[in-house]
Parts: structure tokens; sequence; C-alpha cells
């Protein structure tokens, strides 16, 4: 297979930080997460809720400038995610296997046990306050359990723990941010207590499915097919 145009134009530009092989599974892990997210909440809305919250989840206050970290965390999710898929083919699409199946299983959650909690007002005109209310008009209380801010902070962590090529500090800071993301859904009064739990355990079960069976060697050679199709990469016939 000769090389294709696009996958010139994409070596040339893009491929310098995301990896040609997981450029594609890594959109999909986006694309996965919102159709489940979404697709669950719209399939559920008129469904009844349950409200898990708990007396020690009433004792956590609510801080609302805990919202800055809930937020900056979609960057940090990004550039993890990128660093991850550059630490190679196997340790990638073993990480991209995990991080689907963890979605699937928690849209099973969302359909078998949906979950909502009341939010407490928020007065004030500023910036704080603004961005809170900003949050709570674009995502409703719903899929709670796991949470999936909890479940993708923590899949940043375990995608570059074990890497040898970024440096320990970098490891560290992403262990530490992970931990703030969590205590961030809590003080946002985003998430219950067990809605962390729930997602720092369902990463770790689907990273360590993913890393002791074959199962997402399907996956690999799936993307190795479409990827040989747009950037025309003979090493995706011989792999395939």
């Amino acid at each position: 297979m000769k090389k294709s145009t696009i996958g010139t134009i994409y070596r040339k530009s893009i491929g310098k930080l995301i990896p040609e092989y997981g450029v594609l599974s890594l959109i999909a892990c986006f694309v996965v997460n919102s159709i489940i997210y979404w697709g669950c909440h719209q399939i559920m809305k008129d469904k009844y809720h349950y409200d898990f919250t708990s007396r020690l989840d009433n004792k956590v206050p609510f801080v609302k400038e805990w919202v800055l970290i809930y937020l900056v965390c979609y960057i940090f999710w990004a550039a993890n995610y990128i660093l991850a898929a550059r630490e190679g083919e196997e340790e990638w699409f073993c990480f991209a296997f995990a991080d689907y199946l963890s979605r699937f299983i928690c849209g099973i959650f969302f359909i078998l046990l949906p979950t909502t909690n009341i939010r407490p007002a928020v007065p004030g005109d500023d910036i704080f306050s603004r961005m809170m209310r900003l949050v709570y008009s674009l995502d409703a209380p719903t899929n709670l359990f796991p949470s999936i801010h909890c479940l993708v902070s923590w899949f940043c962590f375990i995608g570059i723990r074990r890497s040898k090529k970024l440096p320990f500090w970098y490891k560290a800071f992403s262990c530490i941010f992970a931990i703030m993301v969590f205590l961030s859904t809590q003080f946002t009064k985003q998430h219950y207590l067990i809605d962390i739990f729930g997602g720092v355990l369902i990463a770790e079960l689907c990273y360590y499915i993913a890393c002791h069976t074959q199962i997402y060697r399907y996956v690999q050679k799936l993307f190795f097919k479409i990827n040989g199709m747009i950037f025309g990469e003979s090493i995706y016939d011989e792999q395939t």
C-alpha cells in the first residue's frame, strides 16, 4: 500500500505530536465518552433517579472556588491522553481498550442505576459563582455513579505512571492533580463520595483486564485497518 497524501501531510504536522497509530483511536475515546454520557442522559431523562447522598456527603462543604479545578481538568485530560498515546503502540491500545470498556460499564450503571442529587443555590456575581452556575446549567445532575470526571482523571495517571519517557515529577503531579479533581467533584457538589471510588475502581479493573488479556488486540487490528485506508502505510497491512 502506498503512502497517501493525507498520511504525508499528517506526518509532517500533527504526527509530530500524536503518533499516527494513535490519532483515530484517541479521537474515538472522546466520541465513545460523549455517546455513552449524553446518550444515557437522553435515554433516562424521564426515568426515576436515586439520590444516594449520605450524611458524610452532607458534611462536605460547598466551596465554589474548586470549580476552577473541575474545569481545568479538561486540559489535563487532553494532555495526558496524548502522552499515553506516545508511550508506544502496545501500551496505547491496551490503554485505549480499557478506556472504551470503562465507558460501556459506566453506561450500564447509568441505565440500571440512574442517580441524581440536589445542588446548592449559588448566589453572587463573582467569577467563581458565574462559573459554577454555568457548570450547573450545562451539566444536569445525572450520570453520577460512577464519576466519569474521577474515572478519566485516574486514567490520566494510569496511562503514564509506568512511563520511562516522562520524569517522576510529572507522574507525581498527575497523581496529585487527579486527587484534586476528586476533591473538586465533592466541593462543587457534582458527585457523591462513593462516585469517586466507583470511578477509580472501574478504571483500575478495566486496565487490569486490558493488560492481562489479548482482547485489546481486536481494537488494535480494527484501527490498523482504518489507519491503513486513510494514511496508506504498508505497516498496517503487515500487522493486520
